[in-house]
């Protein structure tokens, strides 16, 4: 009766052993950043988002020239003219600087939707494809190694990335 009960026992703590290894072993972790910054696709889309947003840097420049000419220009005749005219001349610089304040401001949330609107069908396409690895592969977690403090399992950004096509 008491070997039964050691042999159980013993059973019992080969089986949990047993379980945590398994465990273990469904575990992998993937570098997600890097994918995203290796991926043709994404880098496209930085280029094409760096070209808008040297455009509006071209037109930002341009309309702050603008108005600094112009201030300069009003600053240097505004003893030779009526107060009527430095009143307009006033509210003109005014709304020049208003109209650079907001293309400034729709500049960026331009910028920032345009890249909303392709980096995410991109790291849709990056999901789907750990999901379909880390399926084929056995793993039930597939955890993101850039944010782990020891990312020691299995690694499958290659796969990931053989995957994806690169």
């Amino acid at each position: 009766m008491k070997q039964i009960k050691t042999l159980l026992i013993a059973a019992l703590f080969v089986l949990g052993a047993n379980q945590t290894i398994n465990a273990q072993a469904k575990t992998a972790h993937v570098d997600v950043s890097e994918i995203m910054a290796k991926m043709p696709a994404m880098l496209d889309a930085q280029n094409q988002l760096e070209k808008l947003s040297t455009t509006y840097d071209a037109d930002y420049k341009k309309m702050v020239e603008e108005y600094q000419a112009k201030l300069k220009k009003y600053e240097a005749e505004s003893s030779t003219v009526t107060d009527a005219v430095n009143g307009e001349r006033s509210k003109e610089v005014q709304d020049m600087q208003k109209r650079i304040v907001d293309f400034r401001d729709n500049a960026q949330k331009e910028l920032q939707q345009k890249e909303s609107d392709i980096v995410k069908p991109l790291m849709e396409k990056v999901r789907a494809s750990i999901q379909k690895v880390g399926k084929a592969k056995g793993f039930q977690y597939v955890l993101d190694g850039s944010s782990l403090l020891l990312a020691d399992g299995p690694n499958i950004t290659a796969d990931v990335k053989k995957d994806l096509g690169f």
